[in-house]
C-alpha cells in the first residue's frame, strides 16, 4: 500500500487539491448569502400603521419631512439624503424603555462614528414637552454627536404620521383617537433610497449587535 502511494503520489496529491478546491466552491455556492428584506406596509403589524397605507405592498419610502432639531436647526429629508439611518420614536421623561433605548442608540453612534454615510434621528412623541432647549439638554448630557444624531420636534399630527405612515412604528393610545402616540421600543433601519429595512427592538443588547451587522452590511452593499 505504502509503495502504491508512492508510485501514485503525484494522482493523490492532484486528487488532494481538487477535493479542497471542491469542497470550497460547494461551500460558497452552498452558503445562503445574506439579505436584508425591504419593508412594506402590508408586510408590518397593523396595529403599528396607518390605516390608509396598510394596503401598499410595494415602493413604499420615507415621506418628506420636516422637524426641527436640538440646536433649533430645520432637519429635512435632504439631510438624510443617500445616508443609512436609524430612527425611533421616545419622549426625554419617559422613565421606563426610553433611557435603555437611548444607551443603544449611542452604541450605534460609537461604532459609526468615524462614518459619514451613517446618521441618526429620534423623533419626540411629546412635542408639547420636549423643546429645542429640552432636546439639547437632553442631548448634552447623553453624549450626543450633533452632526451624527437628530432629536427632534415639532408638529404633533406631523409626527404621528410620519410614525405610522412611513416607518410603520408606532403605536395609537385609543383606537380612533387622532394623533394619540404610543412610541415602541422599535428602532427602524432605512436604506440610502429611504427604504425600511428592518426594525429591532431598541432594548435588547443582542438585537443592537444584529443592527449593528446589518448597518455594516448595507455599507459594504455599496461598495
Amino acid at each position: 500500500m505504502l509503495q502504491f502511494i508512492k508510485r501514485n503520489r503525484t494522482l493523490f496529491l492532484v486528487f488532494l487539491i481538487f477535493s479542497v478546491v471542491f469542497v470550497s466552491i460547494s461551500y460558497t455556492l452552498l452558503k445562503p448569502k445574506k439579505s436584508l428584506p425591504i419593508y412594506n406596509p402590508s408586510m408590518v403589524n397593523p396595529e403599528m400603521v396607518d390605516s390608509t397605507v396598510q394596503h401598499i405592498s410595494k415602493y413604499h419610502t420615507i415621506a418628506d419631512f420636516s422637524f426641527t432639531n436640538q440646536n433649533g436647526q430645520t432637519i429635512t429629508q435632504k439631510d438624510y439624503e443617500g445616508k443609512i439611518y436609524v430612527a425611533d420614536f421616545f419622549f426625554t421623561t419617559c422613565p421606563t424603555i426610553c433611557p435603555i433605548m437611548q444607551d443603544n442608540m449611542l452604541e450605534i453612534q460609537k461604532a459609526f462614528k468615524d462614518s459619514s454615510n451613517v446618521l441618526l434621528l429620534s423623533h419626540t412623541v411629546m412635542p408639547h414637552i420636549d423643546s429645542v432647549s429640552v432636546l439639547k439638554k437632553y442631548a448634552l448630557e447623553k453624549g450626543v454627536i450633533d452632526s451624527k444624531w437628530n432629536l427632534v420636534t415639532g408638529d404633533k399630527k406631523e409626527i404621528f404620521y410620519i410614525a405610522r405612515k412611513s416607518y410603520l412604528a408606532v403605536k395609537t393610545e385609543t383606537e380612533g383617537e387622532l394623533y394619540d402616540m404610543v412610541h415602541t421600543e422599535n428602532f427602524i433601519l432605512v436604506d440610502e433610497q429611504k427604504r425600511v429595512r428592518g426594525f429591532y427592538d431598541g432594548t435588547n443588547k443582542e438585537e443592537i449587535a444584529r443592527l449593528i451587522g446589518d448597518i455594516q452590511f448595507l455599507l459594504d452593499s455599496k461598495k
